[in-house]
């Protein structure tokens, strides 16, 4: 667990239990602070948080993806846009993260949520393309 005086680890400048923290204990309130929670509970750990807020027909059976023993440590994150209409949403984002002693890698993602009786959960997401 992160502590009540660390800095949340989505990068929002605030205290974890008044940013993310919350969100692991309430439904969050858009998908924004959903995708910022869930980047909370990778870098956590906690796989239980991760399947509670994936969408049960795209949740995969090891959401943290350490099945192969690659463990990583999450680096920081940027979220880049976001915008929502009724009971969809995509959020973009950059998380940098290293396994092991190895370079730091950068996960670009535009992700899509979808709002279900109140509570978001996040469907999937694809690399966007590179702008020319």
């Amino acid at each position: 667990m992160t502590s009540t005086n660390a800095d949340c680890p989505c990068g929002s400048a605030r205290r974890y239990p008044d940013c993310c923290g919350r969100w692991h204990a309430w439904p969050a309130p858009d998908a924004e602070a959903l995708m910022r929670s869930r980047y909370c509970a990778f870098v956590l750990r906690d796989a239980g948080y991760l399947r509670a807020t994936w969408h049960p027909d795209t949740c995969p059976g090891d959401p943290l993806g350490e099945a192969d023993g690659a463990r990583p440590t999450w680096l920081g994150l940027q979220v880049k846009w976001h915008r929502g209409e009724g009971d969809g949403a995509e959020v973009e984002f950059v998380a940098r993260y290293r396994v092991g002693g190895g370079r730091a890698v950068r996960l670009h993602e535009r992700s899509r949520f979808v709002r279900e009786d109140g509570r978001w959960f996040y469907v999937d997401g694809f690399m966007p393309r590179a702008r020319t």
